[in-house]
C-alpha cells in the first residue's frame, strides 16, 4: 500500500484572523484600498508628474493659420498673384481666344475689384483685393466633397488631396467666393520654362480641382528647420512665410498664428478697420482685411 506523499514546502505563519465579524471586515479592510483613496493617489500622482515635467514637453497651444491684408498699404501691383503662380506650378490657360475652354483660368490668387468699377461710374474709387481661399472654420467645400479630397487638418487649413479628387466639382459650387478652379488639361510647360517649376509643389493630374493652399509646403519645411534647432516656430518667420507676402513689396499681407495675441496677424485682425468677406454667410473665413483709412 502506498503512502500518501508528504510535501516538503515550508508553511507560511499567518497571523490568525479572529472569527468575529469585526475581525474579518479588518482584514478586507486592510487588503482592500477604497475608491475615494485610490483617486486621492491618483491626483497626486498626476500632480507630481505635471511639476516634473518640462515645459518643452508639454502640449502646445494648437494653431489656427490665417492671414490679413491691410488695403490702405496695398497698391494692386499684383505681385502676389505672380508669386503665387510661380511658387505653387499653376499654369497660365484659358487666357488665349484659340484655346477650347477660354474663360477657365487657373487662379489661386486673385485681384478682384470691390466698391467701384474699371469704368468709373460708381462714386466710391475702386478697389483690388488680393484673394486667396479664406481657408474657412466653418467651410462649406468640405461638407460636399463625397471622397473626403478636401478636408480641414487639426490647424485649420482646407487641403486638398489631388490624387484623391474625383472632379465632381461640388466643392466649386458650394464655395461662395469662387476660391476654387477645375483643371480642365493636363499641364504643359515649354521647355524652357521646366527648370523653373517648383519641386516641393506637386503636379495636379487633369480634371482636378485646385486652389489655394497658404504655402503649406512652406509651412512644413519651417517647422522642420524649427524641429532640428530645437526651438519653437516664431511669429516674426510666419509673417512673411508665403508666397504672396514674401513677394509684397508694401507688406500688405501678413501670415501667422490666429491663436497667438502677440502675434502681428492676430493684432490686426482684431483691428477696428478689420472686416471679412460675407461674414453673414456663417462661413467663418481666416482671411481678414483691414479698409482702407478714409480719414486720410
Amino acid at each position: 500500500m502506498s503512502q500518501p506523499i508528504k510535501s516538503t514546502r515550508p508553511i507560511k505563519s499567518t497571523r490568525p484572523i479572529k472569527s468575529t465579524r469585526r475581525g474579518l471586515l479588518g482584514a478586507l479592510v486592510g487588503s482592500v484600498t477604497s475608491p475615494d483613496t485610490a483617486a486621492r493617489q491618483d491626483a497626486e500622482s498626476e500632480s507630481a508628474k505635471d511639476e516634473t515635467t518640462p515645459a518643452a514637453v508639454k502640449e502646445p497651444t494648437p494653431r489656427k493659420w490665417g492671414m490679413a491684408i491691410d488695403l490702405d498699404l496695398c497698391n494692386g501691383c499684383g505681385a502676389c498673384v505672380v508669386a503665387c503662380r510661380s511658387e505653387n506650378n499653376v499654369p497660365v490657360c484659358g487666357t488665349n481666344d484659340e484655346f477650347d475652354h477660354e474663360g477657365a483660368a487657373l487662379e489661386w490668387m486673385s485681384l478682384l475689384a470691390r466698391k467701384g468699377d474699371v469704368e468709373g461710374t460708381s462714386d466710391r474709387p475702386v478697389e483690388l483685393l488680393p484673394t486667396p481661399c479664406f481657408h474657412c472654420d466653418n467651410p462649406p467645400c468640405v461638407k460636399v466633397c463625397p471622397v473626403n479630397a478636401t478636408y480641414q487638418n487639426d490647424e485649420g487649413l482646407v487641403v486638398q488631396i489631388w490624387d484623391r479628387c474625383i472632379g465632381c466639382r461640388y466643392c466649386t459650387v458650394a464655395c461662395p467666393y469662387s476660391r476654387r478652379s477645375f483643371n480642365w488639361t493636363h499641364a504643359e510647360w515649354p521647355d524652357s520654362h521646366r527648370s523653373f517649376l517648383n519641386p516641393d509643389v506637386a503636379m495636379r493630374p487633369e480634371g482636378v480641382v485646385e486652389k489655394c493652399s497658404f504655402c503649406d509646403h512652406r509651412l512644413r519645411k519651417l517647422k522642420e528647420s524649427a524641429s532640428l534647432e530645437e526651438r519653437a516656430v516664431r511669429s516674426s518667420d510666419l509673417e512673411d512665410m508665403t508666397a504672396c507676402a514674401q513677394a509684397c513689396p508694401a507688406h500688405a499681407i501678413v501670415f501667422g498664428d490666429l491663436n497667438d495675441s502677440e502675434s502681428r496677424v492676430s493684432r490686426m485682425t482684431d483691428s477696428p478697420r478689420a472686416f471679412r468677406q460675407q461674414e453673414h454667410l456663417g462661413t467663418k473665413p481666416k482671411v481678414s482685411y483691414l479698409a482702407k483709412d478714409r480719414g486720410v
